[in-house]
């Protein structure tokens, strides 16, 4: 009979589909469990991402679907989030305090990437994880603006970089190492430098996601991250206009040709809605993001609107997720970042060894 009914089980949650990673509980590897005691059944489930609320929510619904089962009295249904290190290109290894690296990019400037980058990594933190942000924008740093964190970070003893912090993430950016209004007058092999040492010597904190701030274009920012920085996976932003998406296209095939997972494409500025009338109307075009997801065989994370209080929220320095964490506008921003960690979580595993030295005996 307990097999009967643990069949049973497995065949109802084959049918459930992870709204985050696409897959269902079974094939996704995220049903661990099933334990029946006559009546009784326990189910645990584990999640390879930060799922905040999402928890109770897929318990109650998994416990729901059990009790509808013949035989079943009594459901017990666990759901755990663990996060770990995913593969990266080449013959990279991920940083010993960095779990996995998302870079946020767009091959055109002015598509709303740094205000994608900066609310993905505060809608992951407000699911639960430990997250940074590496602004690497060297000629153009925004972070410390639209995290309202000023001043230089200290160092430790053995001179790494304390990364600054607030709203809940570590944060580096060469706008804390240059005063405000100085340019970064860098040729391309000293901005590469510069990148590789923003992230290599700073002092991260045992981070699951560190969300990297690409600056527009596929140049030696670009080429260095697909060379020399170990990346778990990309997201790519646009806006819904023909040159924009064309743009975002040539960026998709440089992380493809690097052999860095895109996890899918974020379309933004994809309506505008008056806010004297109510009239809703696509500015920049229509179904851009979906022509290009169609095409190309990637996912489409999520489309946001032109809306000014976007734009005010991250100019003062209080982000859209952290500022307005229960508004319409930061729930897209966190169904978007389950989706990202969600695709993520499907990668394979890192399977990297330390050096031999480290290995215990």
């Amino acid at each position: 009979m307990s097999k009967d009914v643990e069949a049973k089980i497995e065949t109802r949650l084959a049918g459930w589909i992870d709204p985050y990673t696409g897959t269902d509980l079974v094939s996704g590897k995220s049903l661990s469990s099933i334990a029946v005691d006559g009546d009784r059944v326990r189910v645990d489930i584990h999640l390879g991402y930060p799922c905040g609320d999402y928890r109770a929510e897929l318990a109650e619904g998994v416990r729901e679907a059990i009790l509808a089962i013949d035989g079943v009295e009594q459901a017990l249904v666990e759901v755990q989030c663990k996060i770990v290190s995913h593969q990266v290109q080449g013959e990279l290894a991920p940083l010993p305090k960095v779990a996995n690296i998302i870079a946020v990019a767009s091959a055109k400037g002015g598509v709303g990437k740094s205000t994608t980058a900066v609310n993905l990594a505060l809608a992951l933190a407000a699911d639960g994880a430990h997250v940074g942000v590496l602004d690497a924008d060297i000629y153009g740093p925004s972070m410390p603006r639209m995290l309202d964190i000023s001043g230089q970070p200290e160092a430790t003893e053995d001179r790494a970089i304390i990364p600054m912090r607030n709203h809940g993430l570590q944060v580096m950016s060469m706008g804390f190492l240059v005063e405000q209004d100085t340019a970064v007058i860098w040729r391309g092999p000293m901005v590469s430098q510069g990148l590789q040492q923003l992230l290599n010597e700073t002092a991260w904190d045992d981070l699951d996601y560190l969300v990297v701030d690409l600056p527009p274009g596929t140049g030696d920012i670009q080429f260095t991250l697909a060379q020399r920085i170990p990346v778990s996976g990309a997201v790519i932003v646009t806006t819904p206009q023909d040159i924009a998406v064309q743009d975002a296209i040539k960026g998709l095939d440089m992380f493809q040709k690097v052999s860095v997972p895109v996890l899918g494409v974020v379309e933004n500025m994809s309506t505008h809605v008056c806010s004297a009338c109510g009239h809703e109307e696509h500015i920049f075009g229509a179904g851009g993001a979906a022509r290009m997801v169609e095409r190309y065989a990637v996912d489409l994370l999520g489309s946001l609107p032109l809306d000014r209080k976007i734009r005010e929220q991250t100019d003062s320095g209080k982000p859209t997720v952290w500022a307005q964490p229960d508004s319409t506008l930061a729930q897209s921003y966190r169904e978007m970042a389950r989706k990202v960690a969600g695709r993520l979580s499907l990668r394979p595993r890192n399977r990297t060894l330390p050096k031999p030295e480290m290995l215990k005996t």
